[in-house]
């Protein structure tokens, strides 16, 4: 058995948030959930409605790995990413930082996971490798997946090699943190003020309708006619409420994750724009709940009222978060 040593290993809210602060961590680094996702610019909207999802999608950050990147950028790390169509190779990218004493990130197919009990295909999963032996890898995933988890090497194989919407070939990765950085946030202006204004003009500003704020508004003109849309409502519509609001985000979207951020930041940074933000985000997140719940009663009881009632409060949300992302960009 290969171990890395002195691993913290925390299962948080989010997948990729869970497996940044494990390694992080490991740098001598231990930063709240929220803060890294803020500092990552994590915060997002699409509106995704394709043959390849089947029933559409509310998706409320950026896309998979975008969320490292940022953060990499924003505070000054090394990221070294591994990508190979080579099942060998791919294997060598993950045990040989192992081997050394370093935990890896891996982005894979959640579906082949032996510790996950809802079956379903999610290409854009993030986890924290720390070991393996001949039979298991040894992970940490997010706290309501287990935290510290171990799933079988050929399990974690297939979902390393998964294609299809949101996957990576065999992506891995490693962060190392300059030295001299064990307080990133000692001079926080420096930080956060540019991860939130980018987060801001990408949702102010984005190139096509189905992303930030237009994103919203796309949504709150489509979801009253999701009873029509479904082919099997009383599955279909719980299931998008429950990805809205327990399946990783943190709950409301990802709402509660950056509103918290922003809460930390007002005690960092004495700003009218940022208290703004903040009581606009504790508003939003509020409806984001409301929302995912009409949506859930509507495909238990087949009662279009409730979708209708959803996407009154999306138009408020469209709104809401509009102004609360341009006192943002402010800042």
């Amino acid at each position: 058995m290969t171990m890395v040593k002195d691993i913290d290993a925390r299962g948080m809210r989010h997948c990729e948030t869970t497996a940044l602060g494990v390694l992080l961590r490991h740098e001598g680094l231990d930063l709240s959930e929220p803060m890294l996702f803020g500092l990552g610019s994590g915060l997002s909207f699409i509106y995704w409605d394709s043959k390849a999802v089947g029933f559409p999608f509310l998706g409320g950050r950026v896309k998979p790995f975008e969320l490292t990147r940022n953060l990499a950028a924003a505070l000054g790390l090394e990221l070294l990413v591994g990508e190979t169509t080579s099942p060998r190779k791919a294997w060598q990218n993950v045990a040989a930082p192992i081997d050394a004493g370093r935990p890896v990130g891996l982005q894979l197919d959640s579906y082949h996971l032996d510790y996950f009990r809802t079956k379903v295909h999610f290409g854009g999963h993030v986890v924290a490798m720390y070991g393996y032996d001949e039979q298991n890898a040894y992970l940490v995933d997010t706290a309501p997946q287990g935290g510290a988890v171990s799933t079988g090497l050929s399990g974690l194989a297939r979902a390393r090699a998964e294609r299809g919407p949101m996957t990576a070939k065999h992506r891995s990765f490693i962060i190392t943190a300059p030295s001299g950085l064990s307080s990133p946030l000692t001079s926080p202006r420096d930080r956060i003020i540019p991860a939130i204004k980018t987060c801001a003009d990408a949702f102010l500003n984005p190139p096509i309708a189905n992303l930030g704020h237009r994103g919203i508004e796309k949504a709150a003109q489509h979801v009253p006619k999701w009873l029509r849309r479904s082919d099997n409502q009383g599955e279909d519509l719980p299931r998008a409420a429950d990805l809205m609001e327990r399946a990783g985000t943190g709950g409301a979207l990802f709402r509660n994750l950056y509103r918290d951020f922003l809460a930390e930041c007002a005690q960092l940074i004495d700003s009218s724009h940022l208290r703004t933000g903040h009581r606009l985000y504790a508003e939003a997140a509020t409806l984001w709940t409301q929302v995912a719940a009409l949506i859930a009663a509507a495909g238990e009881t087949g009662d279009a009222t409730n979708l209708i009632q959803a996407g009154s409060l999306l138009h408020e949300l469209s709104r809401v978060e509009r102004e609360a992302m341009r006192a943002l960009s402010k800042l």
